[in-house]
This record gives C-alpha cells, sequence and structure tokens, in this order.
C-alpha cells in the first residue's frame, strides 16, 4: 500500500468513529494531534477509535484531539478534510449511534483506565475553563502555527553549525545560513499576523503594524533617550503592537462612517498602532526580553539543579492545569535572543520521567494483559516525546504512578539543570518536539557533542528515576492486589462501587 493510500485508509477509519462528516464542525492539527470541532461528542466510539492503528491516544479539550504523531498528522490530516467534503456533498444518512463498551474479565482493565483518563480530563478542561487560562490558549494559539518553520529552520541552523565547524562545503553554509535566519528575522509579522488572526481583526494589518519592529530604518527614530535597533522587542513587541493594532480597528469600525471604512479604518489603524509601537511599545517589550534571558540565565546560573528539578518535576501538572501555555512566548523570545532555549531540554525530562514509570508499571503488573498492551503500544511514542498517550491513558487514572513519574521527571530536570549551573548550556533551537525527537534540535555554548551528550545523560536519568520511584513507591499492596488479578479470578470485594475519581484519589 502506497504512503498516500495508507493516510487516506487511516483518515476513513477516524471519519464514521467520531460521528461521520454531519457531525465534524472543523479540522484543524498542531505538531502531533489532529484537532475536531465536533456537534455531539456523544456519537463518537472512543474505544473502536483508540483501537485504530495511527492512533496513539485521545484527548478532550475545546476540541476533540486524536494523537497521531509527528509528520502522520501533517499527511492524514487533508486525507480527512477531502473525506468530510466528500461526505458532506453526499449528504450521508445520520451516523450510527456509538457501541455499548464491552465489558471485561479483568478488576481493572485498559479500558477501565481509559474512562477514568477521559473523566480526569473533563474535569481538567472544566476547572481549565477560567478567563486568564483561557485567554493563555488564545496566546498559545498564536505561536502553534510557526513551530513547524521553528523546527526546519532549527534544524537547518544546526546543520550548518555543524557543517562550519568541520569545515566542510564552504560554499554552500552560507545559503544555509541565510535560510535558517530568514524565518527568525521577520517572525515579528508572522506574530502581529495572526495575533490580529486570534483577536478578531483584520491579520494583514496585524502583520503591517508588526513589520515596523524589523524594519531596518527604525534605527533613525529616537524614544526614551535612545534610537531604536531593528527588530528590537521582538516577538512580545509584535504581539503588543497586533493587540493594540485590534483594539484601534475594532473602534474605526464602530465609529467610521461604511462610505469611508475602507479608506479611514486601515490608515488610522496603522498609524496609530505604528506611533505607538515606536515611542513606546518597542522600548518597552525590549526591555522585558531582556529580562526574560537575564532572568533565565539567572535562574539556571544560581539554581542550577534545583531549578532543573522544580521544572521538571512541575511541568505535567502545569499542562494539567493549562498553564503551560504561558511558557510558549518566553521560549520563543529565548530563542530570538540568544539562538535557543535552555528551558525546553529541561521540561523535556518531565516525558522521560513518563517513560520510566511506564516501564516499572509493566514490570510490577506481569498479570494484567490489557495494561502492559496499551504500555506496549505505547511506549514508543512516548519515546519520541509524544506522552498523551502513557499519561491519559496509564499514569494519570492509575494516580501514585503520576506522582512518580513526576518525581523522575524532576532528577531528569535536576541533571540538565546542574550543567547548565556548571557552564553547560543545553538549548533547543525550536519548540514543540521532546524526547529523542529534540536531538537534531539541540545546541549550546560549548558545542554540539557535549551539548547531545548532556541531554542524553538527563533522559537516562528520567528514564531512571521515574522506574525506580514508580516500581518502589507508585503502587500500595492493595493497588497491586486489585490491578494484578488474573481475568478468570474476582477482584477483591469493596464494601460498595467508587466513582473513577475517588479510585484514583485513593490510590494518590
Amino acid at each position: 500500500m502506497s504512503e498516500e493510500n495508507k493516510h487516506r485508509v487511516t483518515a476513513a477509519a477516524i471519519l464514521p468513529l467520531v460521528g461521520g462528516a454531519a457531525n465534524v464542525t472543523s479540522v484543524a492539527h498542531c505538531m502531533t494531534r489532529l484537532r475536531l470541532g465536533l456537534r455531539d461528542r456523544s456519537l463518537v466510539q472512543e474505544e473502536a477509535l483508540k483501537a485504530v492503528p495511527a492512533v496513539m491516544g485521545v484527548v478532550e479539550d475545546d476540541t476533540y484531539q486524536i494523537v497521531l504523531g509527528p509528520g502522520t498528522v501533517n499527511r492524514v490530516t487533508p486525507e480527512f478534510e477531502a473525506l468530510v467534503e466528500e461526505g458532506r456533498a453526499d449528504a450521508p444518512a445520520e451516523p450510527a449511534a456509538p457501541a455499548a463498551p464491552a465489558g471485561g474479565a479483568d478488576p481493572v482493565t485498559a479500558e477501565e483506565l481509559a474512562a477514568q483518563g477521559a473523566a480526569l480530563r473533563a474535569e481538567r478542561k472544566a476547572k481549565n475553563a477560567t478567563p486568564f487560562k483561557l485567554f493563555l490558549r488564545r496566546i498559545a494559539n498564536i505561536f502553534v502555527p510557526l513551530i513547524p518553520a521553528l523546527i526546519g529552520c532549527g534544524i537547518i541552523a544546526g546543520l550548518n553549525g555543524l557543517l562550519v565547524n568541520l569545515g566542510w562545503l564552504p560554499g554552500i553554509t552560507p545559503a544555509l545560513a541565510a535560510i535558517a535566519s530568514g524565518f527568525m528575522a521577520l517572525i515579528a509579522v508572522f506574530v502581529g499576523y495572526n495575533t490580529a488572526k486570534e483577536f478578531g481583526g483584520t491579520p494583514i494589518l496585524g502583520g503591517a503594524v508588526a513589520s515596523i519592529i524589523v524594519y531596518a530604518k527604525v534605527a533613525d527614530v529616537e524614544a526614551f533617550g535612545q534610537h531604536l535597533s531593528p527588530g528590537q522587542g521582538g516577538v512580545l513587541g509584535a504581539l503588543a503592537a497586533a493587540c493594540l493594532g485590534v483594539y484601534v480597528e475594532k473602534r474605526c469600525r464602530r465609529w467610521v462612517p461604511e462610505s469611508v471604512d475602507v479608506l479611514v479604518t486601515p490608515t488610522v489603524t496603522v498609524l496609530v498602532s505604528g506611533l505607538a509601537t515606536l515611542f513606546g511599545l518597542m522600548f518597552l517589550a525590549g526591555e522585558v526580553s531582556t529580562w526574560i534571558g537575564e532572568a533565565a540565565d539567572w535562574l539556571l546560573a544560581h539554581g542550577g539543579a534545583g531549578a532543573g528539578f522544580l521544572l521538571g518535576g512541575l511541568f505535567l501538572p502545569l499542562v494539567m492545569l493549562g498553564l503551560h501555555q504561558a511558557l510558549i512566548p518566553i521560549h520563543t523570545t529565548l530563542i530570538e535572543g540568544s539562538g535557543f532555549t535552555v528551558l525546553l531540554p529541561i521540561l523535556a525530562m518531565a516525558g522521560a520521567g513518563q517513560v520510566g514509570a511506564a516501564l516499572a508499571i509493566y514490570l510490577r503488573l506481569p498479570r494484567n494483559t490489557s495494561i502492559r498492551t496499551t504500555i506496549k503500544s505505547a511506549l514508543w511514542p512516548g519515546f519520541l516525546g509524544v506522552g498523551e498517550p502513557l499519561i491519559y491513558g496509564v499514569s494519570l487514572p492509575l494516580g501514585r504512578p503520576f506522582v512518580t513519574a513526576c518525581a523522575g521527571g524532576a532528577f531528569g530536570g535536576a541533571f540538565v539543570g546542574l550543567f547548565n549551573q556548571l557552564g553547560t548550556d543545553v538549548g533547543s533551537t525550536a519548540i514543540g518536539p521532546s524526547g529523542w525527537a529534540l536531538f537534531p534540535l539541540l545546541d549550546g555554548n560549548h558545542g554540539l557533542a557535549r551539548t547531545i551528550a548532556v541531554y542524553a545523560a538527563g533522559l537516562l536519568v528520567g528514564y531512571v528515576a521515574g522506574f525506580v520511584a514508580t516500581y518502589w513507591f507508585g503502587f500500595t499492596k492493595t493497588m497491586l492486589e486489585e490491578l494484578n488479578a488474573a481475568p478468570d479470578e474476582p477482584a477483591p470485594a469493596a464494601p460498595a462501587p467508587v466513582a473513577a475519581e475517588e479510585r484514583v484519589a485513593e490510590k494518590v
């Protein structure tokens, strides 16, 4: 079967399991997930969907997200969109109701854990629907579409650096440098465009206002007693400028007569926002960007292992709370300022802790074939940095193993943080990938070989610490008895049935 046919088959398998074309209101994707807007989520046949070979897991949020993994999702999405369009054109029959889940003999199976995981996701979604977290999600929506370009340019920059260090292909390396740097030189324009689009303005006006920041002649403008520099304020300045542009544009749309709107509104929007950007926002955003870079350097130079321990251990809880999205502009600012972010390799250790915990769970539950099968299918994506199947399918529903997995991430983060404190910066030239997928994007201040070695050793520490913590402290005796009951054995009697959330709380 050709690659194109394989991805179309995957899309064709997914579509009826999410209620058919009539139930799909929107289709998008990020680095690893197919994100669907659905009219009625009760039509989703989740267990059958998880059984599709290419599906690594599902996540319920503001959209219904199907984890397909990097690369695969980029190829399946257009096939899925085509099938949705064909289905709407053909006016398909009403989607069938989801099949009733089959009962299992195991006291606690992967299906049960998946149901608990779904309940936890729904609870998390409700808690995350606060104005502040919704605002952070909108900020993330501005930067997430930029990730593919950051990754591509980051890998080319790494390749170019390697060729320069080796003295190879001197006639090609300047061209590679231009290719790798072009996007970063204009990233403010893309941020401005996406900001206006996200907040309800005209995208091209947002890009126009943000482009002022990277225009070379801003060096002739003086603000706060000093001449501006092209690019000063970076992505934060572009974000602020475009937000101001949206505000001005909406005010103009309200008051300017329709007969002259097409002339007046764009002019006033660009003029007012542009002047505010040149004589205020660029300077202020530049100061904030400088402070962020200095704060990150100070944190790791003085906090080192302690800072890494906290960052690596708390990252997944931040994800559960929806607060991790606040880090995306910070990563982008660090990449724009120094060429790489020193925070991402530390945060990536959280995934290493999950992998180590999964290996320990696999060994501690030798008789629970259902959970072991889930782990076997989700483990390799976990090594590559796709952690959702392990988190939502295994560790989070079990409770205690999620905590011990976070401990593994903490020790891995402490290891990488210690080396940062000792003077070896370990950074990433892009955001998005994690685990083994981050290796092509690594960069630092002491050569690629040392950077790769420290990061690889940090992953190993995370694997081992997550494994040890989960193996010895991830289960109570009661948990092991319940989870290890054979299919033909009755589960230990319980006084009364309890809800999934209560059972997880007990295990924690």
